[in-house]
């Protein structure tokens, strides 16, 4: 039973533990005269994937890889057809150009490009699907492509695809506890949400990968979810989907990459249906921009179709697991 306990607790830390950290170290660059734009390009950004990457290396350290690679990819889906589902559902999202011509292609390259390190050990004779060290190499590599992107859109005026840096700047010993407790929170944080959802698949029969699939993947996926439902309940929604969007490419390139490198990850080749489902979820957007009445948004009924298509996902994942 304690561990079932530590394990929604891991939760609550995992997402405390981010907004602290976030909160402490945007009031510290402030202090130091550091730019909105910075502080939203490394310490906001960065800090929205922090849950997926405190329990990723966690898992790749404990060698639960399937819980690892589970995670980002139920992540991402979770933040398509979840998410953004809500959302629309709550208010009609408004999509900017470039994120339709240029983010979500992005995106789907970074899926694409995981799917291909993952799967290209089969073409030797004794194969073992792994991703390996060189392969994060490679992802953090395209993952400095998207930073100098990001840049470039920033200085040319679109630093809208970032969230925006909180205005309060808190003393600096709060600023300093804040980060400390952050740090904390995220680690005990992800120990017990690794830990919890290890016994629970032990204890079910469960395969590693629904559980990362589902619950972890949910899990990490609160604080956007929480943010994006808020957003649009203000009506302030124009970025929600480049930030998503940004946030995917974010747990593929960034997170997988730094897992990877810390540990080679076993691959189970039952999650490529999972990458097909992603790659579909992404191109989904695409499609209901075209086919919708209104241009270059997400209105409700199309919220509606994600989150049907959510369920029947979670469904197939728990039939299968």
């Amino acid at each position: 039973m304690e561990v079932y306990i530590l394990f929604v607790v891991g939760f609550v830390l995992l997402i405390k533990g981010a907004d602290w950290l976030v909160a402490g170290s945007a009031s510290i660059a402030k202090k130091f005269n550091v730019s909105d734009l910075v502080i939203g390009l490394t310490i906001v950004s960065m800090g929205t994937s922090m849950p997926e990457l405190i329990v990723n290396v966690l898992a790749s350290s404990n060698d639960v890889s399937e819980i690892a690679i589970g995670n980002v990819i139920g992540s991402n889906i979770a933040n398509i057809l979840l998410i953004l589902g809500v959302a629309a559902f709550i208010f009609p999202l408004k999509i900017k150009e470039s994120t339709i011509f240029s983010e979500i292609p992005y995106s789907i390259i970074a899926l694409l490009l995981v799917a291909f390190a993952a799967n290209a050990p089969i073409f030797n004779p004794d194969y073992q699907l792994f991703i390996s060290r060189w392969d994060g190499l490679i992802f953090l590599f395209f993952f400095g492509l998207f930073m100098v992107y990001i840049i470039k859109l920033a200085r040319g005026g679109r630093a809208d695809l970032l969230e925006d840096a909180p205005d309060e700047i808190l003393p600096m010993g709060k600023s300093i506890i804040f980060v400390i407790l952050g740090m904390v929170g995220l680690f005990f944080g992800g120990v017990w949400v690794v830990d919890g959802a290890v016994a629970i698949a032990k204890e079910f029969g469960l395969s590693e990968n629904m559980i990362g699939l589902t619950i972890v993947a949910i899990g990490t996926s609160l604080p956007e979810l929480v943010t994006s439902a808020m957003a649009a309940y203000k009506k302030n929604t124009d970025i929600a989907i480049a930030n998503v969007i940004g946030s995917n490419i974010f747990n593929l390139l960034w997170v997988l990459g730094l897992s990877a490198i810390i540990r080679p990850m076993e691959y189970d080749p039952a999650i490529n249906v999972d990458m097909v489902v992603l790659l579909v979820a992404s191109c989904l957007i695409l499609f209901s921009i075209m086919k919708g009445k209104s241009k270059l948004q997400l209105g409700k009924p199309t919220g509606i179709l994600f989150l049907v298509c959510y369920v029947a996902y979670v469904a197939f994942v728990v039939y299968r697991g």
